[in-house]
């Protein structure tokens, strides 16, 4: 379902005092703390509604950090219409403790933030380059269901980077490059025209073949990956579409999988001011011994790699994006993906890809995260070195959470 933007908003304290005053609500503090010696820009902050004591249905908030406000936004996350989760990003120093108030409502408001996220699934129309919005599709799971949505599924962005997801048994992130920060997808549709490209817009940087692209997850069989497949039902959706994250989903029912019947979704989470994705994958009944595997394309079957053995693999290399290698040039790519160390079974690879295998016994879900570069970024990592360095530290500052403390 579409994201619930946060509402009521106050530009100035007056304002939002009138705000707490007209709208019977709760205010909360939400004590943050950044413990680690760097500072931390955009990190995500997320608060379970069905956590805190509330009698009655949250439809807007706002939040503050002393007289600046925070944009934040409300999303529902089991499709019901009701919001179930806060979220809003915030700079935290080196050593620093930060109090928020929280002030959530039952009234709602058209109070809207700029936004610095975007997704959008469009659906294929009767009419030639004619297109509809659409937040959940499913389909039986043989059907070709490749050309069923423009750009083939999913996608969303932040200012930096922007990915798809395909709507097929790969369930591949494909990756669009920007030369400049800003959204463009609602524009472009991945597929920017001649025009734009020539005023600066960005492009598809990767021709992911049957290789996992960027972190997808994929079956193993001991050897090498497998896809996703054979399905009953495959569906994707999107939860949240902005103004501070984007939150879509790949899903498959009755996934016939190493002796077993899966349900299975693949949640992507985006925030502002962020390349990398958080990714959740989710099971309706813990796993027992299932072995996946993810990790990043060997680009070509020549790409140079980077591993640190521990969870962290990356690549760079080039390739043409698509099949047109007259009018379009190669492109430059960095990949990595975490996997947090308890997860892991082996460091491993086959024909197309760098990876691990992971396996969670007892547990109903797992978290890694992806992300990636391109050369043509002005605000990137340009040469291998640089990339390779990146990730490293990228791993760090995701093994140094905030702390965060809700006081009612």
């Amino acid at each position: 379902m579409k994201t619930f933007t946060t509402l009521c908003l106050a530009l100035l304290a007056g304002s939002f005092s009138a705000f707490a005053q007209n709208n019977i609500g709760k205010k909360l503090q939400v004590i943050i703390e950044n413990p680690w010696l760097i500072e931390k820009t955009d990190e995500p902050v997320v608060i379970d509604l069905h956590t805190l004591k509330t009698d009655f249905t949250v439809k807007s908030a706002f939040v503050s950090d002393g007289t600046s406000e925070v944009p934040s936004q409300l999303d529902d996350m089991n499709g019901d219409t009701r919001a179930d989760e806060l979220a809003f990003v915030i700079n935290m120093p080196a050593k620093s403790k930060k109090t928020l108030t929280v002030t959530l409502s039952p009234q709602k408001s058209d109070k809207e933030y700029p936004a610095r996220v975007y997704a959008e699934m469009l659906f294929r129309t009767s009419k030639k380059n004619k297109y509809t919005k659409g937040y959940a599709i499913y389909a039986d799971g043989n059907a070709n269901t490749y050309n069923i949505q423009h750009h083939h599924g999913v996608a969303f962005e932040s200012e930096l980077v922007a990915y798809r997801i395909y709507f097929n048994e790969k369930q591949t992130t494909d990756l669009y490059g920007k030369f400049h920060k800003g959204l463009e997808i609602e524009e472009s549709q991945f597929y920017p025209t001649d025009k734009q490209l020539k005023q600066g817009f960005g492009d598809d940087v990767i021709k992911v073949n049957n290789s996992c692209g960027a972190g997808a997850l994929r079956g193993w069989n001991g050897t090498q990956t497998t896809m996703i497949q054979p399905v009953a039902i495959r569906g994707q959706r999107i939860l949240a579409d902005g103004p501070i994250r984007t939150v879509v989903d790949a899903e498959v029912k009755g996934w016939q999988y190493q002796g077993k019947e899966l349900n299975m979704i693949n949640r992507y989470t985006l925030y502002a001011g962020h390349r990398d994705a958080q990714v959740d994958v989710i099971f309706d009944a813990p796993l027992t011994d299932e072995v996946f595997a993810t990790g990043v394309q060997n680009i070509t079957g020549h790409a140079d790699m980077f591993s640190d053995h521990e969870g962290l693999v990356a690549s760079w290399g080039t390739d043409w994006p698509v099949n047109d290698t007259i009018k379009y040039k190669k492109e430059t790519v960095g990949l990595a993906t975490y996997i947090p160390k308890k997860l892991v079974i082996k460091e491993t690879a086959d024909k197309e890809n760098f990876l691990y295998t992971v396996s969670a016994p007892g547990q109903s879900s797992f978290r890694y995260y992806t992300t990636f570069t391109s050369c043509k970024e002005t605000f990137g990592y340009p040469t291998k070195e640089k990339w390779f360095a990146y990730v490293q530290e990228w791993k760090k500052y995701l093994e140094q959470p905030i702390k965060i403390q809700i006081i009612e």
